[in-house]
């Protein structure tokens, strides 16, 4: 039920937009390039020359001059002419009505709106004004101007699906402001006239458009900074003075709203809180923030570093979008390095600036060359941490890094998480043990987004073939589980609770020496037939060593195990993983299935040296008891009271 303050707000804003689009708004404008707020670029590449990046630069924009793009996790051709209403992957363009009329979530429709609009953000064309100003070859800059008469052309204002997501109209807006900045300066001036226009109109949009209501998570987040830039880019635009105001004042208000104290984002997504860093780093470049706000930013900047761990490649919870805010090429798991060493310079912090090499990927471009003083920090061991408004434990010992995620839901619907609570993934040293398998997919095909986002895709308990929430549509959930950190502690331990229907599900993780890692899990429900699975996804792939226990490669043995004789699957039944958006790859899995009623017990250990040992548990009155046995010889043990009590 929306409130008379929702209707009268977007009233207003059909209003704004109809009135756009009967009188399209004209403009005579010019605007100095570079743009004063940002670095000057002549320093930038200076510094950038010779470097690997200023060669993966060249090497992207000659694919892009072919007309070849890297989107999301797949490889798109257009060939000679783009059609940048056209989703490549299955071949469904589209028409140009009014912006509103669009059914951009609507597959059969449209297609997948997220591979239409990864071309449209115009990032590659960022590339183009790098690489040209690298090298000077006229071919760059011919083809950023050919590219962009094209689609202005096509798209006329507030008509088609590229102007139906504003935060998507931000994206481009951000793009085209680095392009102008880099190579505004050789466009003919009436292309600039042009040029300039558009990014007026882009403003307009989004200023009309700005998702208070609908999506008010990072999509309101991103807008407001985008439309920020604007006005910060082009102070001399009408109404840009309001933009700034308005657009300053709205981010924020969501950095209170959507970063929790323990730094984490709202979402409970790892890589919507990369996205969500960007943002908010971006705004602390282009405006004066206060402590409040730079307090805020520097915990959600540890608890990105805490997700990256010593191998600084990010464990993905919940959906991954396959995007990213600025140079969204190369490994999907690696963005946040930039996003850590942009921060370590915009924060003082030059503790976190382990990897220098991670400050040409972004904190060159938004800050200038100054930043390749900071020295770096040396590595150090990281400590285990929990994250208690993010119910995340990140678990150290020795070479191996754990993640518990024992959080909630996101929030409202929960549109970007997965029914992976109680889950867990596992690396020890470079090597993946246990693995989140990923997104893969928002709207091309439902079965697969239901696969991908369900409990059977996490390494965790699924209860009744059900999922912990129930599934309404491609984002959101209904019934969310209750969850309970019971207790946790910095040696590497971690003991919690889901809720769900009449289903209790526990699971505790603790590394009883740096060799071992032992996991519980105790399920109870009413339903006096109870059907209970354990899903392990590992990120090797598998030798059957016994019926229980299983080669990871390098030395590391999973080992199953409890009071009763598991059905285990393996070898021949294969789950799914998706490294990037788009793509999906066969991959291994472990289903550890049990029958019963009342209280099902599983017990697991994971090995990280070439010892295979088998788990024995014994339920007892007052708890479990997990061994782990050599033969006969107990190598080591836990024990789990059946009832909490704090240790």
């Amino acid at each position: 039920m929306r409130s008379p303050r929702e209707i009268a707000f977007r009233l207003r804003q059909e209003t704004a937009n109809l009135w756009l689009y009967a009188f399209p708004p004209r403009l005579n404008i010019d605007a100095p390039a570079p743009i004063a707020k940002l670095p000057d670029p002549d320093g930038v590449f200076a510094a950038l020359a010779g470097s690997p990046l200023a060669r993966q630069i060249e090497t992207l924009a000659e694919g892009f001059l072919a007309h070849r793009f890297p989107v999301l996790g797949i490889n798109i051709e257009t060939g000679p002419e783009i059609d940048w209403s056209r989703d490549y992957v299955h071949g469904i363009s589209n028409e140009v009505p009014y912006f509103r009329r669009v059914k951009y979530l609507d597959f059969a429709a449209v297609g997948d709106h997220k591979i239409i609009w990864e071309l449209n953000r115009h990032q590659h064309l960022v590339i183009l004004a790098q690489a040209w100003l690298l090298t000077r070859r006229d071919d760059f800059l011919k083809e950023i101007v050919r590219q962009l008469e094209h689609w202005l052309a096509v798209n006329p204002f507030q008509c088609g699906i590229n102007w139906a997501s504003a935060l998507e109209v931000g994206f481009r807006a951000l793009s085209w402001i680095y392009v102008y900045h880099f190579a505004g300066s050789a466009f003919s001036p009436e292309f600039r006239q042009r040029f300039l226009l558009a990014i007026y109109r882009h403003g307009l949009h989004l200023n009309a458009n700005l998702s208070v209501y609908f999506s008010p998570n990072t999509h309101l987040l991103g807008e407001a900074v985008a439309l920020h830039a604007i006005a910060v880019a082009f102070p001399d635009l009408p109404a840009s003075g309001g933009w700034r105001r308005k657009a300053a004042r709205i981010v924020s208000e969501e950095m209170d709203r959507q970063v929790r104290d323990d730094g984490s984002h709202f979402e409970q997504s790892s890589y919507y809180h990369v996205y969500a860093v960007d943002f908010f780093a971006l705004h602390a470049i282009l405006e004066d923030t206060d402590e409040r706000y730079r307090s805020k930013l520097a915990r959600m900047t540890e608890y990105l570093i805490a997700l990256l761990g010593p191998e600084r490649r990010l464990v993905f919870l919940g959906d991954d979008d396959g995007g990213r805010l600025f140079h969204p090429y190369g490994p999907r798991d690696t963005f946040g390095r930039g996003t850590v060493a942009l921060c370590s310079v915009l924060l003082n912090r030059p503790e976190w600036l382990t990897h220098p090499e991670d400050l040409y990927e972004i904190a060159l471009w938004w800050l200038g060359p100054k930043v390749l003083a900071m020295p770096a920090a040396p590595a150090r061991q990281p400590a285990s941490r929990f994250f208690p408004d993010a119910g995340v434990a990140v678990l150290h010992r020795g070479r191996t890094q754990v993640i518990v995620d024992a959080g909630p839901f996101g929030v409202w619907g929960a549109g970007h998480s997965h029914s992976d609570t109680l889950s867990m993934t596992v690396r020890h040293g470079a090597r993946d043990m246990l693995i989140d398998p990923g997104t893969y997919t928002y709207i091309s095909s439902p079965i697969w987004r239901s696969r991908f986002r369900g409990t059977a895709a996490h390494n965790t308990i699924r209860v009744q073939n059900r999922d912990q929430a129930t599934p309404v549509n491609a984002f959101r959930w209904a019934d969310k589980p209750e969850t309970e950190v019971l207790d946790w502690s910095p040696s590497g331990r971690i003991d919690a609770i889901c809720r769900y229907s009449d289903i209790r599900h526990r699971r505790v993780v603790e590394f009883l020496d740096t060799h071992t890692l032992c996991v519980l899990d105790v399920v109870e429900t009413l339903d006096p037939k109870l059907l209970a699975e354990q899903f392990w996804h590992p990120g090797q792939i598998l030798s059957q060593l016994s019926a229980q226990s299983f080669d990871l490669g390098d030395g590391v043995f999973l080992c199953l195990g409890g009071p009763e004789s598991p059905e285990v699957s393996a070898g021949g039944d294969y789950g799914w993983r998706s490294p990037a958006l788009g793509a999906k790859e066969c991959s291994p899995l472990i289903v550890v299935t049990r029958h019963g009623s009342g209280t099902l017990v599983f017990g697991a250990a994971l090995r990280f040296d070439a010892r295979p040992v088998s788990v024995h548990v014994e339920a007892k009155d007052e708890g479990w008891r997990v061994k782990l046995l050599d033969g006969s010889e107990v190598v080591a043990e836990m024990f789990v009271p059946s009832a909490y009590c704090a240790r």
